[in-house]
């Protein structure tokens, strides 16, 4: 089995420039680039839903993605906190008496 091809953001955005444009077809970039059908209606799909933000790459999250993984971090965080002090709390009480 063949390696995995990666491309480029700024290839995937000429490619579905040129299919949207109608420079070339569908069927001829998908022969001239060697990609499958599937592969360039994916891309299509992706840019018109997110324009601008589409084709971030490995390892690159939308801010919106990004912020939502922070905070998701951060809760974590300060439920664990929490939980330690709920035991503390617990733990204080039962000396006392």
């Amino acid at each position: 089995m063949g390696e995995r091809r990666q491309f480029t953001r700024e290839f995937k955005l000429e490619v579905v420039r040129r299919l949207l444009d109608g420079e070339q077809s569908q069927a001829q970039l998908c022969e001239q680039y060697e990609l499958r059908r599937t592969q360039l209606q994916r891309w299509r799909k992706q840019f018109q839903t997110k324009a601008d933000q589409a084709f971030p790459g490995s390892g690159n999250l939308r801010p919106v993605d990004s912020e939502l993984a922070e905070l998701r971090r951060q809760l974590v965080r300060v439920t664990a906190e929490r939980d330690i002090l709920k035991k503390a709390i617990a733990i204080c009480s039962r000396e006392q008496k």
